[in-house]
């Protein structure tokens, strides 16, 4: 039990809080608006994109850690960081690869998960 002891349990509430913030926000865009899921998910990525583009969502990261980093607008905020440091290497192809580059165990792992679910489960298109 001494491991316990070595958690930092304020990091993981800020963490959990951040993380759950995002999410109620997707909730709420889901309940109160007509948008498809997809477009929410474009919608975080590219909020992610933005604020990883200014310098403003790394504030969010080092406060909040995983907590900002795993949702989607993580994923955003990962391919501006990566776009942003190839151009700095290789010039202006790197914001076409960077991003992708960076982001590549990301996507890897969702295609692969995705294709798991999709074995297991029955999808239902949502009632209007």
């Amino acid at each position: 039990m001494d491991w316990l002891q070595n958690i930092d349990w304020f990091s993981i509430l800020k963490c959990f809080v951040t993380g759950g913030l995002i999410c109620v926000i997707g909730q709420i865009l889901i309940d109160k608006t007509k948008l498809t899921p997809a477009r929410i998910l474009v919608i975080f990525v590219t909020t992610g994109v933005i604020l990883g583009a200014l310098g403003i969502y790394q504030y969010i990261v080092d406060f909040a850690g995983a907590g900002a980093t795993v949702p989607l607008t993580g994923f955003g905020y990962n391919l501006a960081k990566g776009a942003i440091k190839a151009v700095k290497e290789v010039g202006i192809l790197g914001a076409f690869t960077g991003g992708v580059t960076a982001a590549a165990g990301g996507i890897a792992a969702a295609i692969f998960f995705g294709y798991i679910a999709s074995l297991i489960s029955k999808p239902k298109m949502k009632k209007e």
